[in-house]
């Protein structure tokens, strides 16, 4: 199982980017989160098939039709560190 850890910034919050990530990475059959950060950036934990992450960073490339994503960075996480159910968005 892999892991990776996202931080878009951006036109991202107040668009509903967490809702439709989080739609995205259903239909993945990814789980993990997508919240927003104080500084205006969200931040998403996706879980699961390696392949299925690599499709998610690239949607999280462009958003949803309302969010203007200016930069994706993203970092390794470990598969162990998510405990939830399914992906989350908080």
């Amino acid at each position: 199982m892999a892991a990776a850890r996202f931080h878009v910034s951006g036109r991202v919050q107040g668009v509903s980017f967490r809702y439709y990530t989080q739609q995205q990475a259903r239909k993945l059959g990814l789980a993990g989160y997508a919240r927003n950060l104080e500084d205006g950036r969200v931040e998403v934990l996706a879980v699961g098939d390696a392949a299925a992450i690599e499709r998610l960073a690239e949607w999280l490339e462009r958003g949803p039709s309302l969010a203007r994503v200016e930069a994706v960075a993203r970092g390794d996480a470990d598969a162990s560190a998510w405990r939830g159910n399914g992906f989350e968005t908080a």
